[in-house]
C-alpha cells in the first residue's frame, strides 16, 4: 500500500516512515501543506496520514482541498491537537479517523488496516482466495492450512492481488504499491517478487496476462 505521510517534525516523520516500511507500507513523506497538495495532485495514494499544524498550508486546509476535488482516499489525522473541537473539525472536514500524538506505531498500523478494510468494503480482517489465507494484522499467510514465510514486499504484493481478485494489475501499478520516492527500483523487481511468490503459494495462483500485467483469478 502506498501512503502519503504529511509530518513537519523530522523525528516523528522518520520514526513513522521507518516503522511503517517495516510493516510493508510504501511511504512518501512531505513536511509542509503545499508539498502535500502537489503530491496528492500528481500521485495515486491508497491513504493519507495528515498532521494539522503544518507550515505553508494548514492540515485542515489540505484536507478540505482534497475533498473539494472529489478525492475520497482514507485520511487519518495524526496530531497533538487533542481538544474535542479540533477532533470535530477534522472529522467534519472529511477525515476518516483521528490519532493523538504521541501514539504507538502498532496502533497506527492497526487503524490504517481498519481504514483499508472499510475502503474495500470488508468487515473481516482475514483475506482469503481459494486455499490462500492472508492476515494483514499479523502478516501471516497460510496455503492449505500450512504457514508460508514471506518478505515484507512479497506480503504487500500478495495482498494487492488478493484485495482485488480477478482484476489485472500492471507492473507500474504494482511498483506504486511497493515503492516510495526514496526507494531504488530494479527494472525487473516486480517479476522477481512474483517469481518468489509463485514458489511459495503455488505456481498457478498468480496469472500473467500477456502485455497487460498480472492477476489472481477470483
Amino acid at each position: 500500500m502506498r501512503v502519503l505521510l504529511v509530518e513537519d517534525d523530522p523525528m516523528v516523520g522518520e520514526a513513522v516512515r521507518k516503522g511503517l516500511r517495516q510493516d510493508g507500507f510504501a511511504i512518501d513523506w512531505v513536511q509542509d501543506g503545499k508539498s502535500a497538495d502537489v503530491a496528492l495532485r500528481t500521485e495515486d495514494y491508497a491513504m493519507l496520514l495528515l498532521d494539522l499544524g503544518l507550515p505553508q498550508k494548514d492540515g485542515l486546509a489540505v484536507l478540505r482541498t482534497l475533498r473539494e476535488r472529489g478525492n475520497a482516499i482514507p485520511v487519518l489525522i495524526t496530531t497533538a491537537r487533542d481538544a474535542v473541537a479540533d477532533r470535530v473539525a477534522g472529522l467534519d472536514a472529511g477525515a476518516d479517523d483521528y490519532l493523538i500524538k504521541p501514539f504507538d506505531l502498532e496502533e497506527l498500523s492497526a487503524r490504517m488496516r481498519a481504514l483499508s478494510r472499510r475502503q474495500a468494503g470488508r468487515a473481516e480482517s482475514l483475506v482469503q482466495v481459494r486455499e490462500v489465507i492472508l492476515n494483514p494484522a499479523t502478516h501471516e499467510v497460510t496455503v492449505s492450512g500450512k504457514p508460508v514465510n514471506l518478505s515484507a514486499r512479497e506480503f504487500t504484493l500478495l495482498q494487492a492481488f488478493m484485495d482485488r481478485p480477478g482484476v489485472v494489475l500492471s507492473r507500474a501499478q504494482l511498483e506504486e504499491k511497493l515503492y516510495g520516492w526514496d526507494d531504488s527500483i530494479e527494472s525487473n523487481a516486480v517479476e522477481v517478487h512474483i517469481h518468489a511468490l509463485r514458489k511459495k503459494v503455488g505456481s498457478d495462483f498468480i496469472k500473467n496476462v500477456r502485455g497487460v500485467g498480472y492477476l489472481v483469478p477470483a
